[in-house]
């Protein structure tokens, strides 16, 4: 099987699609207005909109949705999410947390980006296909559910074996949205990060080196890489 991994959007907010002879599956969903470059980057790639098989989300955030709906009711394009987060993604319920440290700059800029792609016209999933830890969905790419529960209460990491990738979600960032830091950390905006540093350790032993946090650029390397960087930081 051959593959390709695209990546759209930015180092800010990305959307991840696995190409395959298969079809293509989507990592999340960006924001509400990032269908244009989405299909901008399918015809780059040969592909299309009615090539996309299935969403995969590492968690509900909004940032992370975005335009998982609209293809959804649009091309019938099935979205999955670990249950735990169905609720989170649909607007059911809330998440109730700080922002934490932050510098204007950077603020600035990821209000800018977030605007400039929609990021208040948020379409919340009207139907979603609840999947459980450890499932490996019959998608291209064959991707894994992998819970790492902590950012929120049903965040996920997706391992993509035929791309050599881990999709970590807003677990990990390697630069921060509010401070502009650059380098391995927890992410802000999470429910509860030392239980994020531990399901993290699940990660460890997995041999893929591209790792691909929700925020910030790519991390070259195994997730035990990751996770020592992460720790040397302190």
């Amino acid at each position: 099987m051959t593959a390709q991994l695209l990546r759209i959007g930015d180092d800010i907010i990305a959307i991840h699609a696995v190409v395959t002879d298969e079809g293509v599956t989507l990592i999340d969903a960006g924001l509400s207005g990032d269908l244009g470059i989405l299909r901008a980057a399918l015809r780059d790639a040969g592909r299309s909109l009615s090539d996309i098989r299935g969403i995969v989300l590492t968690h509900g955030d909004v940032d992370h949705i975005g335009i998982a709906e609209q293809l959804r009711a649009e091309h019938g394009i099935p979205i999955h999410i670990l249950g735990l987060d169905e609720d989170l993604a649909t607007g059911r319920t809330t998440k109730k947390v700080k922002a934490g440290e932050w510098r204007l700059g950077p603020v600035l800029r990821f209000l800018w980006n977030t605007l400039r792609r929609g990021g208040l016209r948020t379409v919340r999933p009207l139907e979603l296909h609840a999947v459980s830890d450890g499932d490996v969905l019959d998608l291209p790419g064959r991707p894994e559910f992998i819970a790492t529960p902590g950012h929120t209460r049903g965040s996920a990491a997706i391992r993509v074996p035929v791309v050599d990738a881990l999709f970590l979600g807003d677990a990990i960032t390697t630069r921060h949205v509010l401070t502009g830091e650059g380098g391995a950390r927890l992410a802000p905006f999470s429910e509860d990060t030392a239980e994020t540093r531990r399901s993290l350790e699940r990660l460890r032993g997995l041999p893929e080196t591209r790792i691909f946090p929700g925020h910030g650029p790519e991390f070259t390397g195994t997730a035990a890489a990751l996770l020592d960087a992460l720790d040397a930081r302190g």
